[in-house]
């Protein structure tokens, strides 16, 4: 599992976090459930409030991540 916790870290940093702290935000790495493939994040700065939320998570965080690292089936909010 480690190798896949690497690569959910290294495409949040390299695709979505400079994304979200474009805009004042920023994204934390809680957790990854192997067994049903959840990620938990949690967002922070301005996404943490935002009305898009959401959204963002499944739009932008999920589809990047789940297209990088097909483990993961599902990104959740924290």
């Amino acid at each position: 599992m480690p190798e896949i916790i690497d690569r959910i870290k290294d495409v949040v940093d390299a695709e979505i976090r400079p994304m979200l702290e474009s805009h004042g935000g920023g994204i934390d790495l809680v957790g990854f459930d192997e067994a049903n493939g959840v990620l938990s994040v949690q967002l922070t700065g301005g996404c943490c409030g935002c009305p898009g939320a959401q959204a963002t998570i499944r739009n932008i965080v999920e589809n990047v991540v789940r297209g990088t690292v097909p483990e993961v089936r599902e990104v959740v909010r924290a």
